[in-house]
């Protein structure tokens, strides 16, 4: 089931993501994502990523 809108959680993963390709030309790994927004585990990164696919 879909929320009507991204988790705060989402919108920073996707903040990181843009300017990490804003500053270094390139996606940042899992890791990274984790680090910049304080997740430790990967999973946990990935599984918000995949959350994102529900909203195409």
């Amino acid at each position: 089931m879909r929320a009507d809108a991204p988790t705060d959680r989402q919108v920073q993963i996707l903040r990181v993501i843009r300017n990490w390709i804003a500053d270094h030309g390139e996606g940042p790994s899992i890791r990274q994502i984790g680090e910049q927004v304080g997740l430790s585990s990967s999973s946990s990164v990935a599984y918000q990523l995949v959350a994102w696919k529900t909203w195409d």
